[in-house]
């Protein structure tokens, strides 16, 4: 009988694991949660009664040596990404790992040493939600016009010191933890790769890390990605994207509710205020639960994985030219 799902293991209890993949993950009708582990017995126990999980590990090794297991989610710190991922390939696991998906590009490269009979992909959650694929069809239809521009912006305060989010050496700060999304943003609506980058950040004096970042990004043919992100300001999101007939803007791109409509607006320009724009609704949707389930469906032989460990290589080579061009203060090529 041809398998049916297949069985995750989650490597940490994360938070964002326990808040939103693994619930996402369970709602997938190709996903089967199996197992969890911690380095702490307890804690991993404690999170698998918490979320109807069959098994606890008292060490990652331990759940990735598991046979039952086919797929690890990877939450890890940055820092911790590449190593046990390739850990897990290696054990014939497939993965879904945290963006960014190393520290760097020469770390990301390392993943080319996966062997190659499994998948291994960057947890870019927002690829798979029907706003940015509605937004996406809308210029590769021309409905905007020839889109020439994407503006982002994403923050939130964190200004606690003992958050890995604030440690440089784990790969914290602004631009690692969520400047990759606008990043992403430009990569995946463009569909193509920025020629050059500029940036001008702001560093916190205690923690060292980017604390504030505005980047310009072009894509070459005159279209261009600018953004705004911030680990110290306060919470706010958006991308906006601009065509020459029309502006389309996602109200909530990165962090969209999974148990509400999301809103689109289409701007014709027809007011300077926007009033006269007009607003499409979308259903709800998880779109952890549209990412788990587009990767078992992969694992599974049923398609093709959309993201690859290439694409992710590629991501990182933009933010390592973001931090070349804080360091050369100048425009540095990709």
């Amino acid at each position: 009988m041809t398998k049916r799902q297949i069985n995750w293991g989650i490597l940490s209890t994360a938070q964002i694991g326990l808040e939103k993949v693994i619930p996402g993950i369970q709602k997938s009708k190709s996903s089967n949660v199996l197992g969890i582990a911690s380095r702490s017995a307890a804690r991993s126990a404690r999170a698998a009664n918490d979320l109807g999980i069959q098994k606890s590990y008292a060490s990652y090794e331990a759940l990735i040596a598991d046979p039952d297991i086919d797929a690890i989610y990877n939450p890890l710190p940055n820092h911790m990404h590449v190593d046990w991922t390739l850990a897990a390939t290696r054990a014939g696991k497939h993965v879904l790992c945290e963006k960014p998906v190393g520290l760097n590009a020469r770390d990301a490269e390392r993943l080319r040493e996966c062997p190659k009979n499994v998948l291994v992909a960057e947890a870019f959650m927002v690829r798979y939600h029907p706003q940015w694929l509605r937004v996406r069809e809308m210029v590769r239809s021309g409905e905007l016009g020839e889109v020439r521009a994407i503006q982002a912006a994403f923050s939130y305060f964190n200004n606690d010191g003992k958050n890995i989010r604030n440690s440089p050496e784990a790969g914290g700060g602004a631009i690692m933890d969520i400047g990759c999304y606008p990043i992403t943003a430009g990569r995946f609506l463009f569909e193509d790769e920025p020629l050059r980058v500029a940036a001008l950040i702001d560093r916190d004096p205690q923690f060292k890390t980017d604390r504030m970042a505005s980047v310009v990004a072009d894509f070459g043919r005159g279209r261009q990605l600018s953004f705004i992100v911030s680990t110290q300001l306060c919470p706010y999101q958006t991308l906006n994207v601009f065509g020459t007939k029309a502006r389309a803007e996602i109200m909530i791109p990165y962090n969209a509710p999974a148990d509400e409509e999301t809103a689109l607006i289409v701007d014709r320009g027809e007011s300077l205020d926007g009033s006269l724009a007009g607003c499409e609704m979308l259903p709800a949707c998880d779109q952890y639960t549209e990412q788990a389930e587009k990767f078992a469906q992969a694992v599974l032989g049923r398609t093709a994985l959309p993201y690859g460990i290439e694409d992710s290589i590629a991501s990182m080579r933009v933010l390592d030219a973001v931090f070349a061009s804080e360091e050369q203060n100048k425009w540095v090529n990709v």
